[in-house]
């Protein structure tokens, strides 16, 4: 029985990587906010612009009380529609 291998479709290899380094973004932003990280300092100020950029679509979408909750919410989910959708296309890219 024939293995299938991952390589081979190396644009459905880029977007995968591009899907993942968003959610990695993303997901930085938020435990950098949950562990009240130094916003002065060079990294989490990048980490931090960036992921509000990635997620300027879902800004202050949830309207929750607490702001560690908005936070959670407002970054998570588009972390996880970045893994999702960018997946999803490189997976249909690489069937071709």
């Amino acid at each position: 029985m024939p293995t299938r291998t991952r390589t081979g479709n190396p644009a459905a290899t880029l977007i995968a990587v591009v899907a993942d380094i968003a959610a990695l973004i993303l997901g930085l932003w938020i435990l950098f906010y949950l562990l009240d990280a130094n916003q002065g300092n060079a990294l989490v100020g990048f980490v931090k612009d960036a992921a509000h950029w990635l997620a300027g679509w879902s800004y202050d979408l949830f309207t929750f009380d607490e702001e560690w909750a908005r936070v959670v919410a407002g970054y998570g989910l588009p972390a996880v529609v970045y893994l999702f959708v960018g997946h999803a296309v490189a997976g249909a890219v690489r069937r071709r």
